[in-house]
């Protein structure tokens, strides 16, 4: 477990979890996942050994003026509860209060990921129109891969123009395990009325 340590009255906390996912990835540790929670909401959700992650962990500390230390919070075993929900086809939509770190237009395009429905998916350049700005595929591609809220805020749904599954920080293999589970799951609802 870790703890953010913040210099002023921020707090936050983080914590390795093993997620209980018919999946075969989700037992290895390149598969763990290191939430924090500063002030009661989550700010941190991302896979441990994401290649960015020292970019994102230094972008929390500046922006949260805090540190990484061990500890646990009720934000964080909710959200620990609502990501095994929805591994196991429970949960479609999460609910943790969440504080997103970053620059406004950073935050624009990490609520618009809260917006793709559950199970299906759009491409960089679709999201970008969708988001008011077709001119800035790239620059929604960066910052969807600057999400560290990673599953809650589903940047795993954005795909290639062709439908190609495209960089993923927890990789391919994790982004097209999370999409197989939520076809799945649609199935199971649709099959089961």
């Amino acid at each position: 477990m870790k703890e953010v340590n913040p210099k002023e009255t921020t707090r936050a906390y983080a914590f390795e979890i093993w997620m209980d996912a018919p999946c075969p990835w989700s037992r290895s540790s390149r598969h763990s996942m290191s939430p924090g929670s500063p002030g009661g909401r989550l700010c941190l959700c991302d896979w441990v050994e994401e290649r960015r992650r020292d970019i994102i962990d230094r972008r929390l500390r500046r922006i949260l003026r805090a540190d990484y230390v061990e500890g646990d919070s009720e934000v964080i075993r909710e959200a620990s509860r609502q990501l095994d929900e929805y591994f196991a086809g429970r949960r479609r939509k999460f609910d943790v209060p969440l504080l997103f770190s970053g620059t406004d237009f950073q935050k624009k395009v990490w609520h618009g990921l809260m917006e793709i429905p559950y199970g299906s998916t759009v491409s960089y350049r679709d999201f970008a129109k969708s988001l008011g700005c077709p001119a800035s595929v790239r620059a929604v591609a960066n910052a969807n891969g600057a999400n560290a809220i990673s599953i809650i805020v589903s940047c795993h749904r954005v795909v290639g123009s062709d439908g190609s599954l495209t960089g993923y920080a927890g990789g391919l293999d994790a982004k097209k395990a999370l999409l197989d589970l939520e076809r799945k799951s649609l199935c199971s609802m649709n099959e089961n009325g």
